[in-house]
């Protein structure tokens, strides 16, 4: 077997159109046609070919009730600016401190990964990790 790429990840969601917002509106990605399969969802498209599918069906896994903790499951996103990404969800209401835990983000810049990290939930309690290759505050 030859892996040539990560096709997609899929994520279970509860409300649709909330869900498709945070990925449209918060993190900026594209939504793209999906097919027609018999249960409600939608397709988000990354660059490099690779997507997020937003699944909702009965008898799903959530991480009901968890905050976020990096060592669970999660998917994540390189961007080109850490700055700029931090700088762009403190804009839209995203921070450490925020009292919502919905907006609330875990920074780590000096990650032991060895490239900056910050980390946010979806409105289904998806765990994401946004990182960059550098530092660049």
């Amino acid at each position: 077997m030859k892996i040539t790429l990560l096709h997609h990840v899929a994520l279970p969601v509860t409300d649709l159109e909330k869900s498709k917002s945070f990925y449209r509106e918060i993190l900026g990605l594209q939504e793209i046609p999906r097919a027609p399969f018999p249960f409600p969802g939608a397709w988000f498209a990354l660059p490099g070919g690779q997507r997020v599918h937003l699944i909702v069906s009965s008898g799903q896994t959530f991480r009901s009730g968890k905050g976020i903790d990096q060592r669970d499951v999660h998917f994540a996103l390189r961007v080109a600016s850490y700055r700029e990404a931090l700088e762009e969800l403190r804009r839209k209401g995203y921070t450490p401190e925020a009292a919502d835990e919905l907006h609330r983000i875990k920074v780590d810049p000096h990650s032991v990964a060895g490239f900056p990290q910050l980390y946010l939930l979806d409105p289904d309690r998806n765990l994401i990790e946004i990182n960059a290759e550098k530092l660049d505050l």
